[in-house]
């Protein structure tokens, strides 16, 4: 079993110290029933500090191709990207975008990236696990502009790629590398590139672990629209300067070939939407497992137990408050009859006092005697009244 704690240790430690030292305060000093209900609270206290210290269990999911899997998409977007000889006379990027789509479904819950190159290389999409970012992508990608083109160059994203490879090796080396490089090869003498002088892609080698070389375009080759800032035009076509001809964009399967040998991956060459279900086959699954990459570490709570507990106090807790109820509400009824009981045996002792001080009247009730006394002093009084008019 290991700790993976749902909060900071810190924390826990400031919320549920002060309670704990309460919660044993209280339990030290209750005799009776009371201490019953405090050893009760003791309890639930301790279990809900358990589940937040997280406990776990570490377990190992052995297939995880699909969840560890690091796809990076390299993409050329060059004019020759454009050229009109992908299925009939649909432009290559059309192919990229089923490709990049296809790729998404044959490793549906790995993570991608997207590092396009032109004129210069660019990451367009940092790793993510959205596979929706990529068809976007995809559905919205078009050729650089015709009028910034420093023509083709196969090796021109090479240094960016090294740099993310390079940090996805360092960050994650647990994870699998895949790497799909699509373009149609094409090299052409302009700033930036000599095709003479093509670096090589072999020092990589080491750190990718399957992926395709993905390669569009003919050998016959395919007329490109020129590409402005409105889009592409359906009519205009970027003109060869030697010729003064529409220039013509052929494939370079030597080139391509070469890359996917330096790689150590596979060159495919996409001329349909042919299905890409094989390239996951060609993944080398058994040297990935054993080298223990493929494992991935995960850690499996068992909160219920605890939750359980916890129910069952809280219904203990619960049940003894609910019983609580009338016997307080019991208790207060006895003690305000008590009250009212003894406030009414006060009363009745006054006034029997009152007329035992007048010395006239020994009954309960002093009204009943004295008017007795009053009716006699009256005929005293007129009794010796006649008696003084006597002769």
């Amino acid at each position: 079993m290991s700790l993976q704690p749902l909060w900071p240790i810190w924390l826990l430690a400031v919320v549920f110290v002060p309670l704990a030292a309460l919660a044993v305060w209280q339990l030290a000093r209750s005799r009776g029933p009371r201490r019953m209900d405090w050893i009760r609270r003791c309890a639930l206290l301790a279990v809900v500090v358990f589940i937040g210290l997280g406990p776990s269990t570490q377990a190992r999911i052995p297939d995880g191709l699909t969840s560890n899997a690091e796809l990076y998409f390299v993409v050329d977007r060059t004019g020759s990207m454009g050229a009109l000889d992908y299925s009939g006379d649909e432009p290559r990027l059309a192919g990229v975008r089923a490709d990049m789509e296809a790729l998404t479904d044959v490793f549906p819950a790995a993570s991608y990236s997207i590092l396009a190159f032109d004129s210069t290389a660019t990451q367009q999409l940092p790793l993510t696990t959205d596979a929706r970012a990529v068809r976007s992508w995809a559905e919205t990608v078009t050729p650089e502009l015709s009028a910034y083109s420093a023509g083709s160059s196969i090796d021109r994203p090479l240094e960016a790629l090294t740099t993310t490879l390079e940090r996805a090796a360092t960050e994650r080396p647990e994870n699998v590398r895949l790497v799909f490089l699509l373009s149609d090869g094409e090299n052409t003498r302009a700033s930036g590139s000599n095709p003479d002088t093509v670096a090589s892609f072999a020092p990589l080698a080491p750190l990718v672990d399957g992926g395709a070389v993905l390669g569009y375009g003919t050998s016959e080759g395919g007329q490109m629209p020129l590409v402005t800032g409105s889009g592409s035009s359906s009519s205009e076509r970027i003109i060869d300067p030697a010729t003064g001809e529409p220039a013509i964009s052929r494939i370079d399967e030597n080139a391509l070939r070469t890359v996917a040998a330096e790689l150590g991956i596979e060159y495919l060459h996409r001329i349909d939407d042919s299905s890409l279900d094989s390239l996951a086959d060609d993944v080398d699954l058994s040297t990935i497992t054993g080298d223990g990459r493929r494992d991935i570490l995960t850690y499996e709570g068992f909160y219920w137990i605890a939750a359980l507990a916890v129910a069952g106090l809280l219904g203990w807790e619960a049940w003894s408050l609910v019983r609580e109820v009338p016997k307080r509400s019991w208790m207060r009824g006895r003690a305000a009859r008590s009250r009212a009981a003894s406030g009414g045996a006060g009363g009745h002792g006054g006034a029997g006092r009152s007329t035992d001080g007048g010395g006239i009247g020994s009954g309960p009730s002093g009204g009943l005697d004295t008017a007795p006394s009053a009716a006699a002093s009256h005929l005293v009084g007129e009794s010796r009244q006649m008696a003084g008019r006597r002769p």
